[in-house]
């Protein structure tokens, strides 16, 4: 979604209803401490009622956890960045995630409100039931807490310098992404899949300017 003006201050308005604009953000410990029970209650329930053992269940969590890299990667590509030219259907990309490419350092809207998060996993919950069976109560696990992870990366890359050396490539793709192309570092929690599908930025031919990426982040 292509904007004039990126806005550094400030949040978008997404309804005129005061009860539905507050129910669109969030604080990260919130949606940590409503998923947390889930993750850890279901490989429990797979062990207790359908006997799956400890490597199994170890395996199909990190399968979860890893799908989530790829889903997070199709979803913030090809759905996030989705464009209708009539102007009645661009509402729904916006509401999704333009109002993030328009205020990125907006840090209440960095985590998926509540309530859409916990409708959209019950549909990927039943989705997944249909496909992999009773392996969706531990494979379900790890992709939520990839999903954890990966909203906390995006917090973290939009609040602080990376805390370590070998994480400052993927802060400096996201910010590119927002801030020189947009059609190209769609990974957050990791750029693998900007590789592999060619839409990685070759960092060695960006110039960084480290006075810049200091304004970027939240205060």
């Amino acid at each position: 979604m292509i904007f004039e003006k990126i806005y550094n201050k400030g949040q978008a308005q997404l309804f005129k209803n005061r009860y539905l604009e507050f129910f669109t953000k969030t604080h990260p410990l919130f949606i940590w401490m409503m998923y947390l029970p889930f993750i850890i209650y279901l490989p429990y329930y797979a062990s207790s009622h359908y006997n799956f053992s400890g490597r199994s269940i170890g395996l199909i969590f990190l399968g979860g956890i890893l799908f989530w890299t790829f889903f997070e990667y199709i979803i913030h590509r090809f759905v996030f960045h989705w464009i209708r030219e009539n102007p009645h259907k661009k509402k729904i990309p916006y509401l999704m995630h333009g109002n993030h490419q328009e205020f990125p350092r907006e840090r209440q809207r960095l985590f998926m409100p509540a309530l859409p998060s916990i409708i959209l996993s019950a549909i990927v919950f039943i989705i997944m039931f249909s496909l992999i069976g009773n392996n969706v109560f531990v494979f379900f696990p790890g992709f939520i807490l990839g999903y954890l992870f990966y909203a906390s990366m995006h917090y973290a890359i939009h609040a602080w310098p990376p805390p370590f050396k070998w994480l400052k490539p993927i802060w400096r793709n996201h910010h590119l992404h927002h801030y020189k192309n947009d059609e190209k570092g769609f990974g957050v929690s990791t750029h693998f899949w900007d590789k592999v599908f060619g839409t990685t930025f070759d960092l060695k031919k960006e110039k960084e300017d480290k006075e810049a990426v200091q304004k970027l982040m939240l205060k």
